[in-house]
């Protein structure tokens, strides 16, 4: 029997080695080809891994030719702000949707559901119009006005609402808090994990949004990591070890903020049940 565990856990082990592996391997090769010609990063050729000659210089170009501290400023800002927004517009509507009773309230919640159902894209249009006729194209608000509302955050907030128990409340409300005391200091920190979990979701999906600053903020110091990423690419060619070293000082300060919050992001994953 133990032969047989520590066969079974051997091959756990292998498995989870081989998918490791996998994950891996596309940013070890983005690595690589950063330092690589042209040449090199276009032939067909599976035994040629490492560059002949490191090329230093596709870092130098490229930052040379974006201001990446204004990019790094403009996402973060961006992530910041439609995590503040969904967290706490999205915590309030969940609380009133789970907890209090108003003529309506199913209706709106269907409301809510149906924009969960519908593609973004469809929302694009609406949307810049209204950034257009408020004169804020260009700006950090236009990158965070999608974002000031979030369906899901709703939804999501709103099955951890209702999973508290009612006693709390009618405790809160016999020491005299008000339903705006109730949901501040009783209710919303028992759902701190929700909260985890949505501020997760929210900064993946504000990092990886390129459609909406591409249209939105056509100025270069305007832009977002995502949206500058794609404008290096040209109608007729693309320099990929340039794409590549762009692409890696893109993406290395979400790797370091996974690494400080590795266990806050496992533990929000686990509690939602969701994928990225």
């Amino acid at each position: 029997m133990k032969s047989r565990s520590k066969k079974a856990t051997v091959l756990i082990y292998v498995v989870l080695c081989l998918g490791a592996a996998m994950m891996i391997l596309p940013f070890l090769w983005m690595l690589l080809t950063s330092f690589k010609t042209v040449a090199e990063s276009t032939q067909i050729n599976p035994f040629v891994i490492f560059p002949k000659q490191w090329q230093y210089q596709n870092y130098q170009e490229v930052i040379g030719e974006n201001n990446f501290i204004q990019l790094y400023f403009n996402t973060f800002m961006m992530m910041a702000l439609r995590v503040l927004c969904a967290v706490l517009f999205s915590a309030m509507a969940a609380y009133a949707f789970a907890r209090l009773h108003f003529p309506g309230r199913d209706a709106m919640f269907g409301l809510v559901l149906f924009q969960m159902m519908i593609p973004t894209q469809i929302f694009i249009i609406p949307q810049y119009l209204m950034i257009d006729k408020l004169g804020a194209r260009n700006t950090i608000f236009a990158l965070v006005f999608p974002g000031l509302v979030s369906a899901f955050g709703t939804f999501l907030l709103r099955q951890f609402f209702l999973g508290l128990p009612k006693d709390l409340e009618e405790a809160a409300r016999l020491d005299g808090c008000n339903i705006g005391q109730t949901f501040l200091f009783i209710m919303l920190p028992l759902t701190r994990s929700g909260l985890v979990s949505l501020g997760i979701f929210t900064a993946l999906f504000a990092f990886k949004d390129m459609m909406w600053p591409m249209i939105v903020n056509s100025d270069i110091n305007a832009a977002t990591l995502a949206s500058a990423l794609a404008k290096i690419q040209s109608a007729y060619t693309v320099n990929y070890p340039q794409l590549m070293a762009a692409a890696v000082l893109a993406i290395w300060p979400m790797l370091l903020i996974y690494i400080i919050f590795q266990k806050q992001f496992i533990q929000g994953i686990a509690t939602s049940g969701g994928k990225l």
